[in-house]
């Protein structure tokens, strides 16, 4: 193609707006000016090449929305074919007798073609295409788009609460929920663009008819009156002419009606219509391809104009061309973009890395306990129960657990599991998954069948059972639990035991950037001013260690923000958080509507204050070690005395030693709980149990 040429298509695919304008325009024109014999066939040469097109992008496309322009091109070509049919009507009427290719060579062609010179023939032919696309084709492809645009607008609502239900329950972000809305309302809008476009096909048709009936008895009487021709001779050409109108017609409306039914039965436009329309069409090589193939079919065929069919066909074939050179070389710079990408992503001590990282948390298992995460008919599984857990983790103590990696570990016995944090191992233990277990406290004779063990979490007399002995075991009154359970619960109390390790540094920035955005000023003033986020993790891990939740963060920050100006010791400034939650950490310990305490005698209480040594932040405990043992003495025979009695109290001590005492107790009894007076909100009741003396 001479490079003038291209370069003025290649303008016109710039231009597309200014394109699809200038082709209604050009439309309008049709249906005002007359128009030459050459120029008609042109026209009618491009209404087919337009209809195979659509009809084979129909074909290659793979979902209806991807050409929602449809309706809109449906309508172009409709009115191209009407403007086809006056310009016709005008040449068939004005210049019919002068013979038959008075309305030009297409029309000719087809006329004498298809009808083979017998009038009965061609008019046959023209009813049969009419009736398949009126009765047949439009009619179906309307029925159809009239029900997909119902149906699509009925489940319209419950497509858009999914999307909410999926944003609300996180498994896409925003930007998908709005993609997603967006093509619900795409979809929605295009079913019933095309219920309406349908109407234009059968518009169409019955405008056909019409147009036949009047070019023969119109053409018969100019004909006849105006121009003296026999009655005979005026009949066969201005039927012929009328019937090859006719059939050059419908053909393309035929080959856009099935377009429309293949699209309807397999929506909205975005940006401007012209953009839309040449970027849409343009998608496809193959479509233009088959076009160019069969345009240059029927220019060979004897009798049709050779030129316009064959332009159209180098034009397509060159479009195809064209466009499968920039489809391949956009394939290949996505190869390696691709390629690039990852060369990028994989670092040269990746291996290393992978070796060096570890997991905060993972559990290995036998190959025989393999079922309790792989068997989908298994409930509960050992999956589900982790993510259970770390809900639980979340909702009681304002720390997002980690994820659990659970793995299979071939070199451990069949029914063993292994649960290390951080690397280390930190428990192990051997379950039954064939039977269920039944935990049995006092170790007497329960009077159930069963194989005599020890619960591996907390090592008391436990029973292995047949699951069919379940309902009479809990009629005993005795506690049964599955497999999955059971390493549930190790792993749960092991994190209870480790919480404050494993709030790490990149965990506690999440806490304070991502779940509590509503502190963000609150955060912003504090950090990294007064603190670091290294100081809010040792707070954090300092409240966790004696298991007090952090949830609410914002009181936490407070607290820090009013004993940093005063105090740069992480161990003062937890003292004076815990103070600040007092509400909560006495709801904590209330126990029948009461706190329960023990608390120091007054001799303890002043040996404690006064084997503090040094000021500030450099305070420390040194009381001598005989002291220390006798205060530990004291302390057991105290608590085991009420735990005979069945009472668990917490130790009340002053303020400036709690942290202290805590120290000496977190060593021989780590589940007692130490209160100072600060932490008992002042609504909250007490239960003095006794003192240790």
């Amino acid at each position: 193609m001479p490079p003038q040429l291209t370069s003025f298509f290649q303008r016109i695919g710039a231009n597309r707006d200014m394109a699809l304008a200038s082709g209604v325009i050009a439309i309008i024109a049709m249906l005002i000016l007359p128009m030459p014999g050459w120029l008609l066939d042109f026209g009618i040469a491009l209404s087919i090449t337009a209809s195979v097109m659509i009809l084979m992008t129909a074909l290659f496309i793979e979902k209806p929305l991807q050409l929602s322009a449809f309706p809109t091109i449906l309508l172009v070509v409709t009115m191209l074919r009407l403007g086809l049919n006056i310009a016709s009507t005008r040449l068939i009427l004005a210049n019919g007798h002068e013979g038959p290719a008075a309305a030009g060579g297409v029309i000719h062609a087809f006329g004498e073609f298809l009808m083979g010179g017998q009038t009965v023939i061609g008019i046959t032919i023209f009813a049969i295409l009419v009736v398949i696309n009126f009765v047949v084709i439009t009619k179906g492809a309307g029925r159809i788009a009239e029900v997909a645009a119902r149906f699509s607008l009925d489940s319209m609502p419950g497509k858009q609460m999914a999307i909410d239900a999926d944003l609300s329950a996180g498994m896409i972000d925003e930007t998908t929920a709005r993609e997603r809305r967006t093509e619900v309302e795409a979809e929605s809008g295009f079913y019933g663009s095309m219920d309406g476009a349908s109407k234009f096909v059968k518009g169409d048709a019955v405008a056909g008819l019409m147009i036949t009936a009047i070019n023969v008895l119109v053409g018969i009487i100019m004909g006849v009156a105006v121009h003296g021709v026999p009655f005979g001779e005026a009949f066969q050409t201005y039927t012929l002419l009328t019937v090859g109108d006719g059939l050059i017609s419908q053909i393309p409306a035929l080959i856009v009606s099935i377009a429309a039914g293949m699209l309807v039965s397999k929506g909205g436009v975005a940006g401007k219509t012209g953009a839309a329309l040449g970027e849409q069409l343009g998608r496809y090589p193959k479509a233009f391809g088959m076009v160019s193939f069969l345009m240059g079919a029927l220019a060979l065929l004897p009798g049709l104009p050779f030129i316009p069919f064959a332009a159209f066909a180098a034009l397509s074939g060159w479009t195809a061309w064209k466009m499968s050179k920039e489809a391949d070389a956009r394939a290949a710079q996505a190869v390696r973009d691709e390629a690039a990408a990852e060369a990028a992503a994989v670092p040269a001590e990746e291996p290393i890395s992978r070796t060096l990282a570890i997991d905060a948390c993972r559990i290995e298992i036998g190959y025989a306990l393999l079922p309790i995460i792989n068997d989908a008919q298994r409930e509960p599984r050992l999956d589900d129960q982790v993510r259970a857990l770390r809900r639980q983790m979340a909702t009681e103590y304002g720390f997002v657990l980690p994820s659990v990696r659970i793995i299979d570990n071939m070199a451990l016995k069949a029914s063993e599991y292994i649960v290390y944090i951080k690397e280390t191992e930190a428990a192990r233990g051997e379950i039954r998954l064939d039977k269920l277990l039944v935990i049995n406290p006092g170790g007497a004779n329960v009077g159930i069948a069963g194989e005599v063990t020890r619960e591996p979490v907390f090592n008391l007399p436990a029973l292995w059972i047949e699951p069919e002995l379940r309902e009479e075991a809990s009629f005993r009154g005795l506690t049964v639990v599955d497999c999955g359970t059971i390493i549930t619960t190790h792993l749960t109390e092991l994190v209870k035991d480790n919480i404050a390790d494993l709030l790490s540094y990149t965990e506690t920035q999440k806490l304070l950037n991502e779940v509590h955005k509503e502190s963000e000023k609150l955060v912003g003033d504090i950090v990294p001013s007064k603190i670091s986020v290294s100081g809010v993790q040792r707070i954090l891990q300092n409240l966790l260690s004696e298991g007090v939740s952090i949830r609410d963060i914002p009181t936490i920050l407070e607290g820090i923000a009013e004993s940093a100006p005063t105090t740069a010791n992480l161990t003062q400034m937890t003292e004076h958080v815990r103070g600040r939650l007092s509400r909560q950490i006495s709801a904590q310990q209330t126990r029948e509507g009461a706190i329960p305490i023990v608390t120091l005698s007054g001799e303890w209480d002043a040996a404690f204050a006064e084997s503090i040594i040094g000021q500030g932040d450099d305070r420390q405990l040194a009381m001598a070690p005989s002291h220390l043992q006798a205060f530990i003495a004291a302390l057991r025979t105290t608590l085991d005395h009420l735990a005979q009695q069945g009472d668990i109290p917490c130790l009340l001590t002053n303020p400036s030693i709690r942290p202290f005492v805590r120290s000496i107790i977190e060593r021989v009894r780590p589940a007692t709980v130490v209160l100072s007076q600060n932490e008992i909100h002042s609504r909250a009741r007490i239960r003095s149990l006794g003192t240790i003396g």
